[in-house]
């Protein structure tokens, strides 16, 4: 039986296992990474530090099996992770490491974006300031689980006013752009990586 919760400081362990097996457009990217935890520094890790309440997780009887987290307002969270998040990372993980070694590893890439991530402004985020990341294992996939970690997701942020919610679909994870199309999300932008995908939150 799979129980969606919201999230427990404890659970940060198994988040960052989901998403680095699910970090290569959805297949497991263990063998992309010397460092296991680069991946989830980025995509996983600083949302239920900065906002707790916005980050749910789907647990079954071996553990985290999926999560999603999210921010109510992308430009306020890039600012804090600005201030707060990244001046540790760019410490512990410096410059000179963000070069391409050579071998196949994809570090060098994920350095390198904790390096030059800025706040950024867009007109984007007028209509749709949220933004979320949804994982979930092969184990529990195609079981509904998806829809559900959404519907909890925007559930909360709807309580909170918040207006419209956006995510961002690599252009070689078709499987994903046709879930969210199914969810309700339509595509907004289209560009060399993928998609940003939108959601209006004031039309039920």
């Amino acid at each position: 039986m799979v129980t969606v919760r919201p999230y427990q400081p404890y659970d940060l362990p198994g988040m960052y296992q989901v998403c680095l097996r699910t970090g290569d457009s959805g297949q497991d990217a263990t063998a992309l990474y010397r460092n296991p935890d680069l991946l989830a520094h980025i995509y996983a890790g600083p949302y239920p530090v900065a906002d707790p309440g916005l980050s749910f997780v789907a647990v079954d009887e071996q553990g985290v099996l999926g999560y999603i987290i999210a921010t109510a307002d992308t430009l306020e969270f890039e600012t804090w992770q600005e201030e707060h998040w990244w001046p540790g990372l760019r410490e512990q993980y410096p410059v000179s490491l963000g070069q391409d070694p050579q071998d196949g590893t994809q570090d060098w890439l994920r350095i390198a974006h904790i390096h030059r991530s800025r706040p950024t402004p867009d007109d984007l985020y007028e209509k749709y300031p949220a933004h979320l990341h949804i994982d979930i294992l092969p184990r529990g996939q195609r079981s509904g689980l998806g829809r559900r970690l959404v519907t909890t997701l925007t559930d909360a942020l709807r309580a909170r006013g918040v207006r419209g919610l956006h995510l961002g679909v690599g252009s070689g994870n078709s499987g994903a752009f046709a879930f969210y199309q199914a969810i309700g999300f339509h595509e907004e932008r289209r560009a060399d990586w993928g998609s940003t995908m939108v959601m209006d939150l004031q039309d039920r």
